[in-house]
């Protein structure tokens, strides 16, 4: 299926925290034009039961795809894609949709010692699909789950630096730590924007796996929409000119507006919306 290089792309995830997944996707698919949407006002997800979690995700696609227009999606939620992807692709089989897992196979080859930590929410670590992960690419290594409870809600509220942060940051990368782990692969987008404290606190011989970049290289593979030096542009829009992103939360629309400035240097409106 070859989609329009200046298609629009639907993003959603709990919170916040897929804005490190927008960021990524906006340099590998510079003219797709995306529509953010934070469903902050149900998070976290990661803390609920899997079927409210599947039915946010499946209203969320809905107003995406027949209100919004967009002809593909990206669950940039750990969570939401372990419990709801393969349901939404069911429901929507016109619309490729690329998910977020923990970078288990990254992380193997990563790994010296083969002793490697996840740091995830409760929802992901006890998901049948993070088991099938471990049990594809990890047979002989020791996965080591982290289970991260508190800790993408705090980061929801958009203060790195916040006492609450530092305390829950501290009491799991300790518990990594005495586990003696040589890899840590970060089991949600949330904990992206508060890795540089995790780096700190679990030491300079501990590797961090990310996804949000193989996510957007997946998303641009799937979407059929690179190379698009070629693409048309809008009227106004010059060839350095990135494609548009709209905003929506289901939360405080200052708040995503606040956090979207400050870590992605997007100063754009934000629509509040009821799902």
């Amino acid at each position: 299926m070859v989609l329009d290089p200046c298609m629009t792309l639907g993003v959603f995830d709990s919170g916040v925290g897929g804005l490190s997944v927008l960021k990524a996707l906006r340099s590998e698919l510079p003219h797709a034009h995306c529509v953010y949407l934070a469903d902050s006002g149900h998070a976290p997800y990661g803390e609920r039961p899997d079927a409210y979690v599947l039915e946010r995700s499946q209203g969320i696609a809905q107003h995406l795809i027949q209100h919004m227009g967009c002809q593909g999606l990206v669950i940039a939620c750990n969570t939401a894609t372990a419990i709801a992807i393969q349901k939404l692709r069911a429901d929507w089989p016109q619309i490729p949709m690329v998910g977020v897992e923990p970078g288990i196979k990254p992380a193997v080859a990563q790994s010296h010692d083969q002793r490697i930590g996840v740091m995830a929410t409760t929802a992901t670590l006890r998901n049948p699909r993070f088991q099938h992960l471990v049990k594809t690419h990890a047979s002989r290594a020791q996965v080591l789950p982290q289970a991260c409870p508190g800790l993408a809600l705090a980061i929801e509220q958009g203060d790195l630096q916040a006492p609450e942060i530092q305390h829950l940051l501290s009491h799991y990368c300790t518990q990594l730590r005495e586990k003696r782990v040589d890899t840590v692969v970060l089991g949600c987008t949330h904990y992206a924007f508060v890795q540089e404290q995790i780096k700190t606190l679990l030491g300079p011989g501990v590797h961090l796996i990310d996804t949000a970049q193989a996510v957007a290289q997946q998303a641009a593979r799937v979407f059929n929409t690179t190379p698009c030096a070629a693409a048309p542009k809008a009227p106004n829009q010059s060839p350095e000119t990135p494609a548009a992103v709209r905003l929506q939360t289901t939360g405080d629309a200052q708040q995503l507006h606040d956090i979207a400035q400050r870590w992605l240097a997007l100063n754009l409106p934000v629509q509040q919306i009821a799902i």
